[in-house]
């Protein structure tokens, strides 16, 4: 079966959640699939990895200066016009082409705009949802991440359940690991890299209303305040999003704002290493479709603290100590049950190296590559 992939999101120089999920999807059916054809669509050049293709797996650029609707408007020329039309499209990241072959799979992540409309901008709301109702008259398969996902698609749009699937995606067991390093070799780096001592509170993601930043830091701040001997810090990895100058304007009144770092963008190196120095991983979400931080933090042997909201218990299991993502006492309580007590601190990581052995990448290329096979 000839097969064709939306590669434009695994190509992106930076990547974050949905971007992770298309490059390592990628990755392992190159490993794994040597039987089918694909095609890789990309509007710009493959870099990396990806750009080292095994005989079955070809790149197709698909040129497009514009810096929106490549999706929307080449490749779907490209569907309906190219001299070499796969038999399956499969897009990884919530968007289809206008134009289709007779089978396209999708992959939905969550669908959080319908939940929570006041965290998105309102064209990207619109977008979303004009989006999903044409998936649901046109997409042959959707792929979600979690059972949770599942469930609200099914819900919120009226999808039938067998028109979807759930492959539980991963972290990258090669690059988030324990490091071996020395507590000289740590204060080395976190001074030099980021003017950064430990000990300090980790959060990685976009710095957005819907990942509870707010909350993060009003706990964080109030934490401060109830053990004003405490030497940690607050550390934010992430671009920021909606309404972080709301969070910037509180930091600035507070007595501890100096005491919260904001990194724009760390390297994968770099968020290995900070996970692993980090007294804590916090991940307060209001909704995630499925959220590989958490699973990142635990194989770097970081405790990790989380909200009891949307997919993430499915994903943390029993490896977290979790909260109620609305309620800032619960998060500062979490915080301190965690810095305060070492039995808790290790018992934590300890479960989470058990948690993550249940995650993979090749299992979410198989069990893909599974649902394209029932499609021939």
């Amino acid at each position: 079966m000839i097969i064709g992939v939306d590669a434009s999101r695994a190509n992106r120089k930076f990547k974050t959640g949905v971007e992770w999920y298309s490059y390592n999807l990628i990755e392992n059916l190159k490993k794994l699939d040597h039987d089918n054809q694909y095609f890789l669509y990309t509007n710009t050049a493959l870099q990396g990895e990806l750009a080292k293709c095994p005989a079955n797996f070809k790149e197709k650029i698909l040129a497009w200066p514009p810096i929106r609707l490549w999706t929307l408007v080449r490749l779907s020329y490209e569907m309906k016009k190219g001299k070499e039309i796969p038999e399956l499209l499969f897009v990884p990241a919530h968007t289809i082409p206008l134009f289709n072959p007779a089978k396209v799979v999708v992959t939905v992540h969550d669908i959080g705009f319908a939940r929570f409309p006041k965290y998105y901008h309102l064209v990207d709301k619109l977008y979303h949802e004009w989006t999903m109702k044409f998936i649901r008259k046109n997409a042959t398969r959707i792929i979600t991440v979690s059972e949770f996902s599942k469930q609200e698609i099914m819900d919120v749009y009226n999808i039938p359940e067998e028109k979807i699937f759930v492959t539980p995606i991963s972290y990258n067991s090669d690059v988030y690991k324990r490091l071996e390093w020395t507590e000289e070799e740590k204060n080395k780096y976190l001074k030099e890299q980021f003017a950064l001592t430990d000990p300090f509170f980790l959060f990685v993601g976009r710095l957005e209303k819907k990942k509870n930043i707010g909350g993060l830091v009003s706990a964080f701040l109030k934490f401060k305040e109830k053990n004003p001997e405490s030497k940690h810090k607050l550390v934010l990895a992430g671009r920021q999003g909606l309404s972080f100058d709301a969070v910037e304007m509180e930091l600035e009144m507070s007595q501890y704002g100096d005491e919260v770092i904001w990194i724009d963008y760390a390297t994968q190196v770099d968020l290995v290493k900070l996970m692993n120095a980090a007294a804590v991983f916090v991940f307060p979400s209001f909704y995630e479709g499925f959220g590989i931080p958490p699973l990142e933090a635990m194989a770097c042997g970081c405790p990790v603290i989380c909200s009891n909201a949307a997919s993430i218990p499915e994903v943390v299991g029993d490896a977290a100590i979790k909260f109620n993502p609305h309620n800032v006492d619960a998060i500062v309580k979490a915080m301190e049950t965690v810095v305060f007590n070492q039995e808790i601190c290790e018992a934590l990581v300890m479960a989470g190296y058990e948690q993550i052995r249940k995650y993979s990448w090749e299992t979410c290329a198989r069990q893909t590559r599974q649902i394209f096979e029932s499609l021939a």
